[in-house]
């Protein structure tokens, strides 16, 4: 690959992996938000709005796992678990910080929609660090077994699992700190894991359009990928 395609592979790497910190550090923020989602009409999700940017890290790192390789992804898993507990020691310094009289917020407002967060992330981190190695170790577990063929079946199996494993964990470690009530835990963890379900087959052909784009634009062979530097 001529320096020119390398340098801008390394861009779009850099951009994806922007992408995949930002939901991930956003998802933590916003998750005492519930709301009700009912598309089919035959089974109403209860979520947290924390679930909508997720399921965008595990397709962030389906694709840098296709295109850049294992190495990559857990290069941008690591650095998103930095991120949260960086962001998570901002709020815990912001929490503290006592409000002026005149200040928009006070600090009951603030510690009611962020007191919560580093719970949040702590469990969410727990949980997101096991979940998104399983990913990536299934997601390349079958493309060495398919001979790099067949990528909606390393995709939806490798988010399934992963997926499982993020819903139950996370539920379990907020109940555990009380943060929620164990009486949500189930409706909880079906209706994540459903959403979660949902969304990873509705990203399949997204993901196939964005390899599609970058094995046209950097001339890669199926299961050629690209090599930065580490």
């Amino acid at each position: 690959m001529n320096p020119k395609l390398k340098s801008e592979a390394f861009t779009i790497y850099l951009i994806l992996a922007s992408m995949f910190i930002a939901a991930l550090v956003a998802s933590n923020l916003i998750f005492q938000k519930f709301f009700y989602w009912n598309p089919f009409g035959w089974y109403r999700f209860e979520l947290s709005v924390g679930i909508l940017p997720y399921p965008i890290t595990f397709l962030i790192t389906d694709i840098i796992s296709e295109i850049y390789g294992r190495k990559k992804a857990n290069q941008v898993v690591i650095a998103g678990i930095f991120a949260s507990f960086f962001s998570m020691c901002i709020i815990l310094i912001a929490n503290f910080t006592p409000a002026i009289d005149s200040s928009p917020i006070n600090n009951e407002i603030f510690t009611k929609v962020f007191g919560l967060s580093p719970i949040a992330v702590l469990a969410s981190m727990l949980a997101y660090l096991f979940a998104q190695f399983v990913d990536i170790r299934i997601f390349h577990f079958w493309k060495r077994k398919t001979n790099s063929k067949h990528l909606w079946l390393r995709n939806n199996f490798s988010t399934f699992s992963s997926q499982l494993i993020d819903t139950s964990t996370v539920v379990g470690l907020l109940c555990i700190f009380k943060v929620l009530p164990w009486s949500l835990f189930g409706s909880l963890v079906l209706s994540g894991f459903l959403f979660k379900i949902i969304i990873a087959l509705l990203d399949t052909p997204i993901l196939y359009f964005i390899v599609h784009l970058f094995r046209k634009r950097f001339h890669l062979k199926q299961g050629e990928e690209i090599k930065l530097l580490d």
